[in-house]
């Protein structure tokens, strides 16, 4: 994905009498695509967690279509591609769309399906519970890799396997070919998710947040969606309660001041989602060089002995930056076209 282009704000006439605006657009690069589409810069997603579709989740999406919102989030591990379907069936009978082409539709390969020959089968699956011809969006979920047959999180790590990256992404850009999704990628990270396995409530307390957002009348929800569009970055929003649906689109007609900015880029950040569920038992591997005899000997003995847990906490606490960022597998014609998309925007 590169964010090339912002589009400025356009209006479609809906049929329930009046006048509704929809969301900025982003233009959405693909690196096997000469297509290039536009991504809603802000999107709805549609997880529960614990996992589970229900007609509150239908009921929700179907209003959200209603007030404007054009970018729906969905993935097989969701259990929301169904409910998401029969909304946008719905939408299109009440006359809220026009088309499914109105819509701009994700969903994600899980890290059971994330295997060669599983791939094709898995985008035809969660189209035949979309009830859809095409994805706008394909994206791997997490890049990693289970045994089949199970949707879960957390996984059992006993049925993690090593990710062949190659061939699982040779098979995703064969969706793309036969036309089953527009665009492919790789999944993103969480900036709140309270009541999740993988959320916090970390931003919606933040004190730096609530000062903002007290001083400009809006929510501290508006605040962090108003940054995040002003990062040039698509966003997505989930609440399935009527007014925070309708109060998290109007970001677009007022803005943070250098002041607000400033103060939001000096929070400290941590990984919504750091993905410990996906790390076994058997620790991370690491390699050791050097060709000083002593050290070669010295970097063996770190067996026999423990840190405390205070060591390992303040080691935690240490402001972590990438060694080798990876510039050199930056290209305009490569899957990565900066560090944001290498990093998924984590690249400190």
């Amino acid at each position: 994905m590169c964010a090339k282009e912002i589009r400025k704000e356009r209006y479609v006439f809906q049929n329930i009498g009046k006048m509704m605006k929809s969301t900025p657009d982003m233009l959405l690069c693909s690196s096997t695509s000469t297509d290039h589409k536009q991504i809603p810069l802000l999107g709805f997603g549609t997880t529960v967690y614990p996992f589970v579709s229900s007609e509150t989740m239908k009921q929700s999406i179907l209003q959200a279509i209603k007030f404007g919102y054009r970018h729906f989030d969905s993935a097989a591990l969701y259990r929301s591609e169904q409910p998401l379907g029969e909304a946008i069936a719905d939408a299109i009978r009440l006359g809220f769309i026009q088309s499914r082409q109105d819509l701009f539709i994700t969903s994600k390969l899980w890290c059971s399906d994330a295997h060669r020959d599983h791939v094709l089968p898995a985008i035809q699956k969660s189209l035949k519970n979309l009830g859809l011809e095409y994805l706008d969006l394909y994206l791997v979920h997490w890049p990693v890799s289970s045994k089949p047959g199970k949707y879960e999180l957390p996984v059992n790590k006993q049925e993690l396997l090593p990710l062949d990256f190659k061939s699982v992404w040779e098979a995703m850009e064969e969706c793309q070919s036969l036309g089953l999704t527009k665009s492919i990628g790789v999944t993103y990270s969480p900036l709140g998710a309270k009541g999740t396995l993988w959320g916090s409530n970390q931003v919606m307390e933040c004190e730096v947040l609530k000062q903002i957002a007290k001083a400009r009348g809006k929510s501290v929800a508006q605040v962090c969606l108003r940054w995040v569009y002003e990062q040039g970055v698509s966003v997505l929003v989930k609440s399935f309660n009527e007014e925070r649906i309708k109060e998290n689109l109007h970001i677009f007609d007022w803005e943070l001041s250098a002041q607000d900015s400033e103060m939001i880029n000096q929070i400290l950040q941590r990984k919504g989602f750091p993905g410990v569920e996906f790390i076994s038992d058997q620790g991370v591997s690491v390699l050791v060089k050097s060709f000083n005899e002593e050290r070669i000997k010295e970097n063996l003995h770190i067996f026999d002995w423990e840190l405390s847990a205070q060591d390992s906490e303040m080691i935690n606490q240490i402001l972590q930056r990438k060694g080798f960022p990876g510039v050199e597998f930056i290209s305009d014609v490569g899957p990565y076209k900066s560090l944001q998309d290498l990093w998924d925007g984590e690249i400190a």
